[in-house]
């Protein structure tokens, strides 16, 4: 299983940065900067963050983004499975499925298994759980989006 660019995107805002920034509210512009991400792709995040009460938006002259809740209280379960809930692992779950194996295959069952199994054990931690000590950011290099996605 590979998860999506989305769902980097929303681990890297919500732990790389808000998590590791939160004396402070921040902006799109300044994690788009710093983590060389698009600020469209950024906006889409930042919106699903904050639907999904990840984070809490400010809005206006001084305004910026900021973790909604304690990282304690963010499961990381929660924040992989809502980024993730489009995405679909094998054509046959989803809405287009054109595969002629569907009404005898017995695969699906077995990747809807190990899914939850996936998601059980990520909701053992929390954002809490896997928090960087901040210093660390001045001594770690950005890792550019390209550099991540051939990874």
């Amino acid at each position: 299983m590979k998860l999506s660019t989305f769902t980097d995107y929303n681990l890297r805002v919500l732990l790389l940065y808000l998590a590791a920034h939160r004396e402070k509210l921040s902006t799109i512009q300044e994690i788009a900067n710093n983590y060389h991400i698009s600020e469209n792709h950024l906006m889409k995040v930042i919106h699903h963050l904050a639907k999904n009460n990840f984070i809490q938006s400010i809005r206006g002259k001084g305004g910026g983004i900021r973790l909604h809740r304690e990282p304690s209280e963010l499961n990381l379960a929660e924040i992989i499975r809502s980024a993730e809930e489009k995405s679909v692992i094998i054509e046959c779950f989803g809405n287009k499925n054109q595969c002629c194996l569907s009404p005898n295959c017995r695969l699906p069952p077995i990747l809807v298994k190990a899914f939850e199994a996936f998601y059980q054990t990520l909701s053992q931690y929390t954002l809490q759980d896997i928090l960087l000590d901040p210093k660390i950011f001045t001594i770690l290099p950005i890792t550019s989006e390209n550099e991540l996605l051939k990874n």
